[in-house]
């Protein structure tokens, strides 16, 4: 028996050394583990993993303070004339809280048509949707319920600055008082490169009266600058004891394949009324269509929105010039205005936002072309942690993907591909 034994134990030696042997080269070589670590493990990782650490505010989406899904609310209290094109509400303001209830500016725009393009328009067709526009504005005591309030801003008689329009505002509260930015035509959209500088009217209640100071406050850039031609959707914050405006610039328009380039540039002032001096680093956020931001931190969080290689992005910038990727999402909102608690506290501790308002564009087709106002929330917020707002991903239906399918020109030089190999 003990021979048996020792026999056997000579027969598996050499098979425990190999199993020993493996099991050492596995140690010294480390394997991503099963439960996903906090904090980057001290190992070799690739590049994607290492970015996924590097890059972003949390290692997954679910602990991301700014990574959010997006839920739309349809609004309560707005008529939009069976929506014939002939009344549009869009681009809103951020949303502040006075006299116990929500208040929000935006573009209003009531004409006899819907828009017609440059060509076609005059004194009392408008050639874009926000050609011929005033300021309104309207309070809530919840937030989805509006009870519309009328003019804020009305169109200032030529040559003022805004004569032909007045549109896409943001709102400011400044050392008790208050004070719409908003772009000011002077032509119509489309006829001169949408030359559109910031202007600037003041109150002392955001019910007003407005006073406008007839004046350009940001100016276009000079002759060959990136914002020589329009400088749109004015946001202000108010950080460093200074007000922080941020504002949207088309530029580079080359021929219609190409297209527009649309970029964020900063004007920073101690004086609501200015002078504004761009900051040099312009533009500071090489992506986004509309301007929409919130303190976060000790920095600001900006949407990219629509435009640009970092499109539907949530950014952050520590020193509020200097924006990088926070996270990507879905169904960003288009022209969103939050309410954003802490925009002029000049707080370093901001708080993040839960919900806003934002709109819808060519609601009826584009020959009634016209915009609502919708609600949207998220969870962007600091102080709230709404786990169904950290969804993944959001799952279309077949007949919604189709409605993006192929043109008719596109389906054509398919098929032409398809010939051609069969005629090799």
């Amino acid at each position: 028996m003990k021979k048996l034994t020792s026999s056997l134990i000579a027969l598996l030696l050499p098979f425990s050394v190999i199993a020993a042997d493996n099991q050492a080269t596995q140690n010294s070589t480390k394997v991503f583990p099963f439960f996903m670590p906090d904090k980057k493990p001290d190992m070799p990782l690739s590049a994607s993993v290492t970015r996924n650490y590097d890059n972003f505010l949390a290692n997954r989406q679910e602990n991301n303070e700014l990574y959010t899904q997006f839920k739309y609310t349809k609004l309560k209290g707005f008529d939009y004339n069976d929506d014939d094109g002939t009344i549009s509400r869009r681009d809103p303001s951020k949303i502040i809280f006075e006299n116990g209830k929500y208040y929000v500016w935006y573009t209003y725009r009531n004409t006899p048509t819907p828009p017609k393009g440059a060509d076609l328009s005059s004194d009392t067709i408008p050639s874009a949707d926000w050609d011929l526009a005033e300021i309104w504005y309207a309070t809530s005591d919840d937030g989805f319920t509006w009870q519309e309030q009328g003019v804020a801003v009305p169109r200032p008689p030529k040559p003022n600055v805004g004569w032909r329009s007045v549109s896409t505002t943001d709102i400011l509260k400044w050392k008790g008082k208050y004070y719409l930015y908003y772009q000011g035509f002077m032509q119509a959209s489309g006829k001169r490169g949408d030359d559109c500088p910031v202007a600037v009217s003041y109150s002392d209640s955001p019910d007003g009266p407005w006073t406008p100071l007839n004046k350009i406050v940001i100016p276009n850039g000079g002759e060959g600058e990136w914002d020589q031609y329009s400088i749109h959707d004015p946001y202000p914050l108010v950080h460093n004891g200074k007000i922080y405006l941020y504002y949207k610039s088309d530029f580079a328009k080359q021929d219609k394949r190409r297209g527009l380039v649309r970029m964020h540039g900063l004007a920073i002032a101690d004086n609501p009324l200015g002078p504004f001096k761009k900051h040099p680093l312009n533009p500071v956020l090489a992506a986004g269509h509309e301007t929409t931001l919130f303190p976060f931190k000790k920095g600001v969080a900006a949407f990219a929105i629509r435009d640009g290689n970092e499109r539907n992005t949530i950014q952050y910038a520590e020193d509020w010039v200097n924006f990088e990727i926070a996270s990507i999402v879905e169904m960003m909102p288009v022209a969103a205005g939050p309410y954003v608690p802490d925009a002029f506290t000049d707080t370093k501790d901001g708080r993040g936002i839960t919900w806003g308002l934002s709109h819808f564009t060519g609601v009826n087709g584009w020959d009634k072309n016209h915009s609502n106002l919708v609600r949207f929330d998220v969870d962007l917020s600091r102080d709230v942690d709404d786990r169904q707002m950290k969804r993944h991903s959001i799952k279309f239906s077949p007949e919604q993907h189709y409605q993006f399918g192929l043109s008719k020109q596109q389906k054509a030089r398919a098929l032409a591909e398809t010939e051609k190999l069969k005629s090799k």
